[in-house]
């Protein structure tokens, strides 16, 4: 088995990627090969079916969609807002990104989604996505997470991260359930968190342009922001080893990698961390930090 990366930033770190997928595609041997991206997610800055995390994407969507069209890569739209009522679904921005990037060309494009109201929405208008249950429903109990995996209109679902080392749990799971099972690996958040949902759903009334008071994280780290640093020490947290080690030869081979809000050095450094040999990381962070149009940090 190979593990599918699911990686962050469709338009918010555009340029990067355009810099990072000639390297992969020429340069094939400087990676892993145990490992291939399968998809790259993200939504573009004022979405208001957005979720998750408060999109700042300026890249124009012919041009993400192009570019993982060129390299048969899968792009993911993320809509996770968890608020969405009925009269947002007739949003005209969201419904040409949907138009756009339903035509995927000879690779599926997919959706990720918290709302049941926009699934049946488009399953009914744009039946050719493919569909992922949100990490924003927080799915931390085991029973949650079985019931979610047995719905047919998913194609992948995305726990809560808590769940990631349920390892009883989690293998006895069928193969047909574990090959819907997409870990989040590299999440900061504070373990013990009880306003996950809260926090997720300030996102959502943010994105539909509502005045609410700002979430106040709970967390003893939470003056750090995020750090790559912190997420390793994380009892969640999934490294290299264990996805070669755990993940792969129990039949698990999805993980998402978080990253969405942060800076484009700190995504350069998970694609060298979770792809790139370490021998050829300097190589790649070279050819990186010569592209004259990529402002990493």
């Amino acid at each position: 088995m190979k593990a599918s990366y699911h990686l962050p930033g469709l338009f918010e770190f555009y340029e990067l990627y355009r810099a990072f997928l000639p390297l992969f595609r020429e340069h094939r041997d400087w990676f892993y090969d145990w490992c291939d991206i399968g998809s790259i997610y993200g939504a573009p800055a004022d979405c208001l079916w957005g979720g998750g995390r408060v999109g700042f994407g300026e890249e124009r969507p012919q041009n993400a969609a192009a570019l993982l069209k060129e390299y048969g890569i899968s792009a993911r739209l993320t809509f996770s807002n968890s608020l969405l009522r009925p009269e947002h679904l007739a949003d005209k921005k969201c419904n040409a990104l949907c138009a756009l990037f339903e035509r995927g060309g000879k690779t599926q494009n997919g959706v990720i989604l918290c709302s049941d109201l926009l699934l049946d929405y488009l399953k009914r208008q744009y039946p050719g996505f493919y569909f992922v249950s949100s990490t924003t429903k927080v799915l931390t109990e085991f029973d949650q997470l079985k019931t979610e995996l047995s719905r047919p209109e998913f194609r992948f679902v995305v726990p809560d991260f808590r769940l990631n080392k349920a390892f009883p749990q989690l293998n006895s799971l069928p193969d047909s359930l574990k090959e819907k099972v997409e870990f989040l690996c590299n999440e900061c958040c504070w373990f013990q968190c009880p306003d996950r949902k809260a926090c997720y759903e300030t996102v959502s009334r943010k994105s539909l342009g509502e005045l609410c008071p700002e979430h106040s994280c709970a967390s003893p780290l939470a003056h750090r922001g995020y750090r790559f640093s912190d997420a390793m020490k994380n009892p969640g947290f999934i490294g290299i080893q264990d996805i070669q080690n755990i993940y792969l030869p129990s039949g698990f081979s999805h993980f998402k990698i978080e990253g969405r809000s942060l800076g484009s050095a700190l995504i350069l450094e998970f694609l060298l961390y979770y792809m790139t040999k370490p021998e050829r990381q300097l190589q790649v962070r070279e050819e990186i930090y010569l592209s004259s149009s990529l402002d990493l940090f």
